[in-house]
């Protein structure tokens, strides 16, 4: 008979509906429960595209001896963790101090207060080989429960007082001298044969590459550039990236990208968008731009929803085995292609009779010589279609507001700068559907943090808020439309009310009218994805330099010192937030555009959108004056003229007269 968990929407929360364990969502429900009748709480943490989340219920949660003890001594909590980031941050931080690592699946054991005492990551169910078995845990545990639960609630106390220590205020001025130790530190972690930093698992982290490319820039540092581009040459030949339909893994299990970890996830596959894209500009080679379509083209195809959203992610699994879909025999390969053709996709991408996973073949590039086939080849469509028909992948269909925002902002700035009004249109899209379904009606307009099944459900938090106004103001500069600024200033507005810490600075991950957790978590480090902090640093210095308001500079300067005091100590940790200080700490460009006639078509040419990098662009109309003078009162001083365009640019302070042509400003 299903559990509580049928009545839920998330994906993940489903795939339990049918175990024999008697799970309750996170709820006041459950917490009362354990409360009422002494229990402890299993509070069990995932994702539904996770490969070990799946291997631990089946192994245990399906089993009905480890439900049968779980159902007599427990209460038991299932919990998304794409659905409930705050949850699971203050978790994973418990089992990060407890055990010195983290991952999903993660366990916990709590009290009914929520005060943890015991934590870890996945357990087989039987002990085996000096490893404990989830079962004999249990039993273990609910043995402390009945006869020294005194112990067991002093350890929760303490640490619950661990994991929420009175941090001082600091600040500490942004200097270039930080972005210069990170580089160094990211120089130590470089792998100079494969890419990538650290041994295996090796992660994309699009967000370090996206650092070293505007640090080298800048800096005119080839060395920088040269590490990010060697990284994601590597990681385009491995088996990490998805040679037949395009996109990335997670992660990859080896230190050469050839054996990825084969879920892929929507927030990775946007970031990197931006690094490929962002490579392409400053070196001009056409591979990189390959990349930028075939991973957008997966995005559109696999991952995008009929009303315009974007899903979570799809599996490693499919009929149970992890990567079956990605993996090929010589002999498929020929009986789909052809004798000839076969022979010739075998000798590009590395099929052979040994295989080089599990006896089979993951496609890739590695050590070939010679070009591979291009992304719109037909015989890579046919591989493409005889995969889908072989296999399926479970897509985790839940519509993540964060990482929708990643994917408009991804989709966006390429539309822009390759010219390709299918991806901007794409991003539009992906905008309005958040306003239709994901901002509430009423005069708040708060945001929600999930859309599932014609339902939107949970509080907004910090990144939601975050991430979306940086997606806002990534839209108005490929468009140019003053609607995307003014709701980028409203979201801004809402996290300055909402998130920011007024005492101690920064700002939390959970709103300040939540549900209190044991502990307010509030994130720095940026770990898979750009943290909140480091993204609201970026958001509020480019809405002070857009507006000139001397609240928005304000607010960035507060953000930008609070995050260079958090970071001192391991600024290549937070690699976007240093992108942030990187654009307050360099020259920067201001240009106003004038016009009488709309928008002007140079202005939406692609090298203008590139070299235009370094500014903020105004642009202003007969048609949209009155409402860009709402966002940017100082845009009321700037006439239009009687016919044409004029550009106004200002630069570290100094205003140049104004021209008739962008080429003269820009380029003069």
């Amino acid at each position: 008979m299903p559990n509580r968990l049928s009545f839920e929407k998330s994906p993940y929360l489903l795939q339990h509906k049918d175990n024999p364990v008697d799970w309750y969502p996170w709820s006041g429900e459950a917490f009362r429960k354990a409360a009422e009748e002494e229990k402890p709480i299993l509070l069990s943490i995932g994702y539904s595209t996770c490969h070990w989340c799946h291997v631990m219920a089946h192994e245990s949660f399906e089993d009905e001896e480890v439900a049968d003890i779980l159902n007599h001594g427990y209460v038991c909590i299932k919990l998304d963790r794409e659905e409930r980031p705050d949850i699971d941050a203050v978790y994973m931080s418990v089992c990060q101090a407890m055990t010195g690592s983290g991952g999903w699946p993660l366990t916990i054991i709590m009290t009914p207060e929520q005060k943890p005492f015991f934590a870890g990551t996945y357990f087989p169910r039987d002990s085996c080989y000096g490893r404990p078995g989830l079962k004999d845990i249990l039993r273990q545990i609910l043995v402390l429960w009945n006869h020294q639960r005194s112990q067991l609630l002093q350890s929760s106390e303490q640490i619950t007082a661990a994991i929420q220590p009175e941090r001082p205020a600091g600040r500490s001025t942004p200097s270039r001298s930080l972005l210069e130790r990170a580089c160094r530190m990211l120089q130590n972690q470089f792998d100079p044969q494969w890419g990538g930093f650290g041994d295996a698992p090796k992660f994309p982290s699009p967000h370090n590459l996206l650092f070293l490319m505007e640090y080298s820039r800048r800096e005119a540092l080839p060395l920088a550039l040269s590490m990010a581009e060697l990284t994601l040459e590597k990681m385009a030949d491995g088996g990490i990236h998805d040679q037949i339909g395009g996109g990335f893994s997670r992660y990859s299990t080896d230190e050469a990208w050839l054996i990825p970890h084969f879920e892929k996830m929507l927030y990775d596959n946007a970031l990197l968008i931006l690094a490929y894209l962002e490579a392409f500009c400053i070196t001009q080679k056409s591979g990189y731009k390959d990349i930028v379509h075939r991973t957008a083209g997966y995005i559109l195809r696999e991952l995008m929803d009929e009303q315009g959203g974007f899903y979570c992610g799809q599996d490693a699994d499919s009929d149970g085995i992890e990567g079956s879909y990605y993996v090929f025999t010589p002999r498929e390969i020929t009986q789909v292609l052809g004798e000839k053709d076969g022979k010739a996709f075998c000798h590009q991408y590395g099929i052979s009779e040994a295989g080089n996973f599990e006896g089979k073949n993951i496609p890739n590039r590695i050590g070939l010589t010679g070009p591979g086939w291009r992304p719109k080849d037909p015989r890579l469509k046919q591989l493409y279609l005889y995969r889908k028909k072989r296999a399926a992948l479970h897509r985790d269909h839940k519509i993540l507001l964060s990482w929708n925002a990643w994917a408009i902002t991804a989709l966006a700035r390429t539309g822009a700068c390759l010219g390709e009004p299918s991806y901007l249109e794409a991003a539009k899209k992906a905008h309005r559907f958040i306003r239709s379904h994901m901002a509430r009606e009423e005069t708040s307009q708060r945001l929600y943090l999930r859309f599932c099944d014609g339902e939107a459900a949970h509080e907004g938090q910090l990144e939601d808020y975050g991430v979306y106004a940086l997606a806002l103001l990534t839209l108005y500069q490929a468009t140019f439309q003053p609607e995307y600024l003014e709701e980028a200033i409203l979201r801004a507005e809402q996290c300055i009310a909402l998130f920011e810490d007024i005492k101690a600075g920064g700002y939390y991950l959970n709103a300040s009218d939540a549900a209190p957790l044991i502990a307010r978590p509030k994130e720095v480090y940026d770990g898979a994805l750009p943290s909140g902090n480091s993204v609201m640093a970026m958001v509020l210095q480019r809405l002070a330099f857009l507006t000139g308001e001397s609240k928005w500079q304000q607010a960035a300067k507060r953000q930008m010192e609070y995050c260079a005091f958090e970071i001192q100590d391991y600024p290549a940790g937070s690699s976007f937030a240093l992108l942030a200080m990187a654009e307050a700490l360099y020259p920067h460009r201001e240009l106003i555009c004038v016009s009488r006639a709309g928008i002007p078509e140079e202005l939406m040419l692609p090298q203008s959108s590139i070299l235009l990098r370094d500014a903020s662009v105004l642009v202003k109309t007969a048609e949209n004056a009155s409402q860009l003078e709402k966002c940017v009162p100082f845009s009321a001083a700037y006439p239009l003229p009687q016919e044409g365009c004029l550009y106004y640019l200002c630069e570290n302070g100094t205003c140049r007269a104004p021209v008739s042509q962008l080429s003269q400003s820009i380029l003069s």
